[in-house]
């Protein structure tokens, strides 16, 4: 039993806590994308014209949501911060 216990202790030692992939820093920069699409988003969703064939449907939305969509991308290819 004290061999077991024993075994379970040294294993225990020997590992090492568990770090979190990335840091608060690409959190934050998540964070930031995530907000810029949906802004995007209701800025599509804003169009007074029909079906949503105006400038902010089709043009200013759209850019804005895929630019949220490139901050997410370079958040997670960001080295941990």
């Amino acid at each position: 039993m004290k061999e077991k216990k024993e075994k379970t202790e040294s294993v225990m030692a020997d590992s090492k806590p568990t770090h979190l992939a990335f840091g608060k820093g690409n959190f934050t920069i998540m964070l930031a994308g995530v907000a810029l699409i949906i802004i995007g988003f209701i800025i599509m969703s804003l169009d007074k014209e029909e079906f949503g064939f105006g400038f902010m449907g089709l043009t200013l939305g759209p850019i804005v949501a895929f630019s949220g969509f490139m901050i997410e991308f370079y958040a997670l290819l960001k080295k941990k911060s």
